[in-house]
């Protein structure tokens, strides 16, 4: 029942809670992906860079470099000598951490709902980021404690994505589920395009990369705060919901089952192939995904020579038409399948092999447009605007599978996807030791490759229908 206190504030609430729910989940994920993203601007900053008019000699790269840059990484105190594959090793240590707490986000989210589970995992990626300057000072850039606070921090985040999935499936109607999805989601593009433009910002300003992780740190507690006060885990607890509101929810949602009376049905969710092709296309895409998230600010630094300004202002282009196509399309999918012109199943694969083929294209694309910047980042964000498809394909269908098992099952989903985003910034080390063009291209052919036997997968056994697992299994008493 509701509180007394909680009805004389119902009055003050206009937005419907699930809609506040989907905005602070959103800007939960924006946060998440500041704290994370934010490394591989200021890494650009913080090691020593080798002679480019040294190194450089093949015709095919670009010699745009900007001396003014040069100075300023000359001038600064502190610089670290980590080459590329070290570079790679720590930009990849965050998914170490990450991969290890999927699964037991998921389940602990089902368990005891998703409000704590996720604040507490982005409180913990908060404090690290705040500190996080002061810990590689102390170290005088030894990597292992860097990479030991980038496993925790990637522990922390590792259950927003679970966590989300389950509190989402407690919240969000069928009818609703891809447009209040597609909002929350967003929030990685929107995160990433931030990151880009202050870090950039900021470093080049203030002359020290240790702001931005001041920044991030900080706003990442005040999110915490608002998280925590404004925000449950099921309707049934908050006590500022409006009747109206109320009465929609438990009609629309009236499959939904406590989660503390549940038992998983690992079984039926180890053998159930539209699970496993989901697996694997999820993994495809976050091969991509990470490609260009993590090493794309390398990419216009080291091939397109973009300064350090430069390089966040135009890093973040693609992700910011990311973000708002991924809203777009979430209420474009919603109302192909509401009007019957699509099943769920149908518009699932459309999307997702949008998704996936269309970046992939753009992608080799661009490492044939040579030195001609403006026509990479025009194709870079081409790209990132396409793969938005996918946010409202293969990343709604955990939820179409099992709303009553949707944190377990995305952070089975997202957690072999966390391999990828292990795979791609350790492999970028290797292949492109000299940051040239033509290593870049054979990451870009690489997913190409990676994309279409991934989505193929996808396309064959994938589905969008309640799987009959997603009922629990009653005990009968004799």
């Amino acid at each position: 029942m509701r509180p007394a206190w909680g009805q004389k504030f119902t009055k003050y609430f206009l937005v419907p809670q699930r809609y506040i729910l989907g905005i602070m989940a959103s800007l939960a994920i924006l946060n998440a992906y500041t704290m994370r993203v934010s490394l591989s601007i200021a890494i650009t900053e913080m090691v020593v860079h080798e002679n480019f008019t040294v190194k450089r000699n093949n015709s095919d790269d670009c010699d745009l470099y900007d001396q003014h840059i040069r100075h300023f990484v000359e001038d600064r105190d502190i610089l670290y000598d980590w080459d590329e594959y070290t570079q790679g090793v720590i930009l990849s240590s965050f998914f170490w951490g990450y991969l290890i707490s999927h699964v037991p986000g998921g389940v602990l989210s089902q368990q005891f709902g998703g409000k704590n589970v996720m604040g507490t995992g982005l409180l913990i990626s908060a404090i690290l980021t705040l500190i996080f300057p002061w810990l590689i000072q102390r170290s005088r850039g030894t990597i292992g404690i860097v990479i030991v606070a980038r496993v925790v921090m990637g522990m922390g985040q590792g259950v927003l994505y679970p966590a989300i999935n389950a509190i989402l499936g407690q919240w969000v109607p069928a009818r609703e589920r891809a447009g209040i999805a597609s909002v929350t989601y967003a929030g990685a593009h929107l995160g990433t395009v931030f990151t880009n433009v202050v870090s950039g910002f900021l470093i080049s300003t203030t002359k020290d990369w240790a702001s931005v992780f001041y920044l991030f740190g900080c706003l990442g507690l005040v999110w915490n705060f608002l998280w925590m006060l404004l925000c449950y885990s099921y309707p049934d607890l908050h006590p500022c919901m409006t009747d109206k509101e109320r009465e929609f929810l438990l009609e629309e949602l009236g499959e939904r089952v406590d989660s503390d009376t549940k038992t998983i049905p690992w079984r039926d969710i180890l053998t159930s192939m539209p699970v496993w092709s989901l697996i694997v296309g999820q993994w495809g895409h976050d091969w991509g995904w990470y490609v260009v998230s993590t090493d794309l600010p390398k990419y216009m630094h080291s091939v397109l020579r973009f300064n350090i300004a430069e390089n966040g202002l135009w890093s973040s282009l693609p992700f910011l038409i990311m973000g708002f196509m991924t809203i777009a399309f979430g209420h474009s999918s919603d109302w192909l399948i509401n009007r019957k012109f699509l099943t769920v199943t149908a518009a699932r694969k459309t999307f997702s092999l949008i998704g996936h083929m269309g970046p992939a294209v753009f992608m080799i694309s661009a490492s044939y447009s040579g030195c001609n910047r403006t026509l990479v980042v025009a194709l870079f964000t081409l790209s990132l605007a396409v793969m938005s498809f996918h946010y409202t394909g293969m990343k709604l269908n955990a939820l179409d599978l099992s709303p009553n098992y949707s944190g377990t099952l995305m952070g089975l989903v997202n957690g072999f996807g966390v391999f990828a985003g292990m795979l791609a910034p350790y492999i970028i080390g290797i292949l492109t030791p000299e940051q040239t063009l033509q290593e870049w291209r054979i990451i870009f052919w690489l997913t190409f490759v990676i994309f279409t036997v991934t989505m193929s997968a996808f396309l064959i056994f994938g589905s969008g229908e309640v799987q009959s697992w997603n009922a629990p299994k009653l005990e009968h008493i004799s």
